[in-house]
């Protein structure tokens, strides 16, 4: 980080984090105290020479929610200044749009929710998950837009009942990002700096902590569960008994610097959803630089397809308390100096493991898992989970590629199909807690499975390798989300563009994107 004065004094006419008054916050950050409702602010630091010359929108939209959008003055940064427009507390319009406008952005000043908290029933028609349903809020967000957090402590969550249409392009993603982002404050390695956004739904989950469907005395025997969402100080739920649900549509969109922690312990991720049905889109996924997990995924029915996670601080992909999830074309990348496992995988707790209902199962093809130095394995499952990885490229980095932990887990068949991996030499899988070794290399190495452990992974063009010797597993009989390929990894060809235009690029990973995850891009329409 930038050493930067320590004390920013910001008035009611600027920009910033909180309502005007006496409250004193810290910004995550640059560690300092903004100190709100000064009477003599300064004048905004105009951009450094060579810099965009972004010009801000006149002012903010109307919207239908209570309190509508509140014009908090302007924000100076590298590429230009902005209009800020603060984004309520609470979405409970039945149907709302934040549009697109140059020279603006949206505001989150702590927790925003996207309607209240339906319940678990699903009492309504398979055919239309919402129809019906009150009160029931849908929040729209254009192409092009930028929201980001004006303090640590924010985040946006979509309750049950309720839904998110965040559709970008690949030419005009939508970006979540922080204060710092937009004040030109972050590097390659800065996180932390906000919470994320939370998708909460009512597909099944395990673990059951409340609600009315916790009726059997064993909590993770009960088909029907509800669940409290980890990382929030405020009681979250989600769960219910609706495979189907839909909490709407993300595509096309990045999540910057997340991963603020609300309490000792409770942080969120970039993306975290809970129980989500197979209703909802998630497609074109960056999560870039979160301090805890890239994605996290509690429960639910989880389909996702050209998943990009990079610099996570923890694990990059984590899957718990019965999620049932399916992801294709996945590139995962972990910075030199941070990072756990590219994915973890759990089906808690331990000592009700095998009684666990649902099951968790993950299913993950065309991958290529890029492992940071020094973490202890690539891919960990334990808890009785199942994992399925097929047609991936592993570069581990000098650590074990896949670790199995307990019996149960190698009992629940995990499978490997079709995998390049380029593990370490002297431990190249692990099996712990009682899990047998012997068995975890059985399914490993066997001849069907096209597997190998030993292959020299060299990338060209940041994250291709050329893994045509490698006989394609029809992934399509895995799950029927899954599409049928003819190529191992997440690229097609060295010349494959499926990742480009609506990432960020970064010293971790390049995707020929021409847009760095630490600047904004500045669209047509935007400079005077």
């Amino acid at each position: 980080m930038k050493n930067l004065p320590r004390t920013v004094v910001l008035g009611c006419g600027l920009v910033v984090l909180a309502g005007c008054g006496a409250d004193e916050i810290v910004s995550p950050g640059t560690s300092g105290d903004i100190i709100i409702n000064n009477p003599a602010p300064p004048s905004p630091t105009p951009p450094p020479t060579g810099a965009g010359n972004v010009t801000p929108a006149a002012g903010c939209p109307t919207i239908n929610s209570t309190g509508g959008l509140t014009d908090r003055g302007t924000i100076q940064g590298p590429t230009g200044e902005y209009r800020i427009c603060e984004m309520p507390a609470v979405f409970d319009a039945e149907n709302d749009t934040l549009p697109y406008v140059p020279g603006l952005l949206y505001s989150m000043n702590g927790r925003v929710d996207v309607g209240a908290d339906v319940g678990a029933a699903n009492s309504f028609g398979a055919t239309d998950p919402l129809a019906g349903e009150d009160p029931v809020a849908t929040l729209e967000i254009e192409p092009g837009v930028i929201i980001y957090a004006s303090s640590g402590r924010s985040f946006l969550v979509v309750n049950r009942g309720s839904r998110i249409e965040a559709d970008g392009t690949a030419t005009d993603p939508i970006i979540w990002t922080s204060r710092d982002n937009i004040l030109g404050l972050t590097d390659d390695d800065s996180d932390q700096q906000w919470g994320g956004v939370v998708l909460l739904g009512r597909a099944p989950t395990s673990d059951c902590a409340t609600g009315a469907f916790n009726t059997a005395a064993n909590p993770t025997a009960n088909p029907q569960c509800e669940q409290l969402l980890e990382g929030t100080t405020i009681s979250t739920i989600f769960g219910g008994d609706f495979d189907d649900d839909s909490s709407g549509s993300m595509t096309f969109n990045q999540i910057r610097f997340s991963g603020f922690a609300l309490a000792p312990g409770d942080e969120l991720q970039a993306l975290t959803t809970g129980s989500i049905g197979n209703g909802t889109t998630l497609d074109n996924i960056q999560s870039f630089n979160s301090s805890d997990d890239g994605i996290e995924f509690f429960g639910g029915t989880v389909n996702m397809r050209n998943v990009a996670v990079v610099g996570a601080s923890d694990d990059s992909i984590d899957a718990d308390t019965g999620t049932q999830g399916a992801l294709q074309y996945v590139v995962v990348a972990q910075r030199s100096n941070a990072g756990d496992s590219i994915i973890e995988l759990d089906s808690p707790p331990d000592d009700f493991s095998t009684a666990a209902i649902p099951q968790t199962v993950l299913a993950v093809t065309n991958f290529t898992f890029i492992q940071g130095s020094g973490n202890d394995q690539v891919v960990r499952a334990r808890g009785g989970s199942r994992i399925r990885l097929s047609n991936g490229i592993i570069e581990a980095n000098g650590t074990p590629c896949v670790r199995i932990d307990q019996p149960e887990t190698i009992a629940a068949a995990p499978t490997f199909d079709s995998i390049v991996g380029d593990c370490s030499a002297s431990t190249p899988l692990r099996a712990t807690d009682g899990a047998a070794l012997a068995d975890l290399e059985a399914i490993y190495n066997a001849a069907s499975a096209n597997n190998t452990l030993d292959t020299d992974v060299t990338f060209t063009n940041g994250f291709f390798f050329d893994a045509s010797a490698t006989p394609v597993f029809d992934a399509t009989a895995t799950s029927t989300f899954f599409e049928a390929t003819t190529f191992v990894g997440a690229l097609s060809t060295a010349d494959d563009t499926r990742f480009q235009g609506w990432t960020c690029d970064s010293g971790t990973l390049n995707f020929g994107s021409g847009s760095s995850c630490t600047s904004l891009p500045i669209r047509p329409g935007e400079e005077d």
